[in-house]
């Protein structure tokens, strides 16, 4: 079988991207998604995404894992599927989407994609760390000198000692000004650090909010990929009109025998 795919990124966090709207992707081939997430020994890629048709909205976004299983939703993978979609021709300005999680907004403006993400209702606030479902389970924790924080071993520990087989997404945390932040995240599915998880900074501008590390509602998040900015909402103790606005680039495409 011969595939067409495409590689995009947005702020370092990559997907090979493929248009199923015919339906011949095999979907229920874990091996074949690993492999061709794998860096070594297929394209490489932090996940792998199918554009396919959907009855009500533009598309359809279906989200699998490096590791090959279907994933909850991905927020810099939601960006960068509009902006395949923007290149296919099947939206321009603005459009409507379903993912895993629900219905998603997103406008297009040049490299630009700014995603609307679901509604967060609360933020577990504990002693050491935060926790919320903002499309995807996220851990939220300050610590200091970032730079050079183990981000593998900590992350590792936390996925798996805290929350068990089933896991959570673990995002460390540094605060840099009255309304910016640096993140580094540990993502389950990859099981490794990635260059930037979209679901993630979301997390962490609304629990640095919830949190009273800052008053902003519209935080800028600096990743080892790039620069993020999340606005939001805040009501009735929860959070709405979260929007996730950053660059989502076409790197490359091209054909691969599986």
């Amino acid at each position: 079988m011969k595939l067409q795919f495409f590689k995009y990124q947005g702020t370092g966090n990559d997907f090979v991207i493929l248009d199923n709207r015919e339906g011949k992707f095999p979907k229920d081939d874990t091996k074949l998604v690993a492999q061709l997430c794998d860096r070594r020994f297929g394209i490489g890629a932090d996940g792998l995404i199918l554009l396919e048709k959907d009855d009500v909205t533009d598309f359809r976004m279906v989200y699998y894992n490096a590791d090959g299983e279907e994933g909850s939703m991905c927020g810099n993978g939601g960006r960068c599927l509009v902006a395949f979609a923007h290149y296919l021709g099947i939206v321009e300005k603005e459009t409507t989407f379903n993912a895993v999680d629900g219905l998603h907004y997103a406008e297009v403006e040049g490299d630009i994609v700014n995603l609307k993400m679901v509604d967060v209702n609360e933020v577990h606030e504990k002693s050491a760390y935060s926790f919320l479902d903002t499309g995807s389970p996220h851990h939220v924790q300050l610590v200091n000198d970032l730079g050079h924080f183990d981000v593998q071993k900590e992350g590792k520990k936390l996925r798996y000692g805290l929350y068990g087989q089933a896991g959570s997404n673990i995002n460390f945390v540094e605060q840099q000004d009255a309304d910016t932040f640096q993140v580094r995240t540990y993502e389950r599915g990859v099981e490794g650090e990635t260059f930037s998880c979209g679901t993630g900074v979301t997390a962490v501008a609304l629990a640095m909010y919830t949190g009273g590390k800052t008053k902003a509602n519209q935080v800028h998040i600096h990743t080892l990929g790039g620069d993020l900015t999340i606005s939001f909402e805040q009501h009735n103790g929860g959070y709405t009109n979260i929007f996730l606005k950053g660059p989502a680039i076409q790197v490359y495409k091209g054909e691969i025998e599986c």
